[in-house]
This record gives C-alpha cells, sequence and structure tokens, in this order.
C-alpha cells in the first residue's frame, strides 16, 4: 500500500510564492503518474499539475506560467513550486499517485494553502 506524504502547505500574502512536497514510500516511485489536486470549500477536487516517469507535465489553464511540477525518482518525491500566488489558489491540496500498469491510485492526506492578505 503506497503511502503518500504532503508538506509546505500555509499562509502567503497575494503574489508570494510556495513549495509542496510530496514523499511516497515505496521504491516503485517512478511507476506512477504524479500529479497534485485541490479542492476548496464547496468545490469538487480539480486537477492542478501532473508529471508522468520522466519530465512531461501536464497543468490546469488556471496555474500554466505560475506553477512548476517536477519529480526526483531517487528521493520518491514531487514538487510543486507555486509563484505568483493569488486568493483563488487557497484550497486542500492533494498528492496523488496511480501506478501506469495497475492503474491503482492513492491519495495523501492534504496540506492547505491560504492565499490571503
Amino acid at each position: 500500500q503506497l503511502q503518500l506524504m504532503e508538506s509546505g502547505g500555509g499562509w502567503v500574502q497575494p503574489g508570494g510564492s510556495l513549495r509542496l512536497s510530496c514523499t511516497a514510500s515505496e521504491s516503485d516511485f517512478s511507476n506512477f503518474l504524479m500529479g497534485w489536486f485541490r479542492q476548496a470549500p464547496g468545490q469538487q477536487r480539480d486537477m492542478v499539475a501532473q508529471i508522468f516517469s520522466g519530465t512531461t507535465t501536464n497543468y490546469a489553464n488556471s496555474v500554466k506560467g505560475r506553477f512548476t511540477i517536477s519529480r526526483d525518482n531517487a528521493k520518491r518525491t514531487i514538487f510543486l513550486q507555486m509563484n505568483s500566488l493569488k486568493p483563488e489558489d487557497s484550497a486542500v491540496y492533494y498528492c496523488k499517485a496511480r501506478h501506469f500498469d495497475s492503474g491503482a491510485e492513492y491519495w495523501g492526506q492534504g496540506t492547505e494553502v491560504i492565499v490571503s492578505s
């Protein structure tokens, strides 16, 4: 059972930056599609960014040019660098893993990001 542990959330003023991290418990990490999702109160959980085993990435339109997803397979960790943050970026951010072969999906517990002055 893959376990995911997020960190790096917190409060930041508009225009500021935060870096989220998500570390996986298994060494099979490179065989997982990794992604960040977010969910604001009363809203559905939406994809923010995804990264395949190498450097291929996919972003939601709302974060393109501001957020960057990356991964370090040796450390079993993905990152989400968030710049030029806006109040509408406030949400609980979740890390998700999906195994390329089995399709099994796993979620982290979430880390809250608050963008407010």
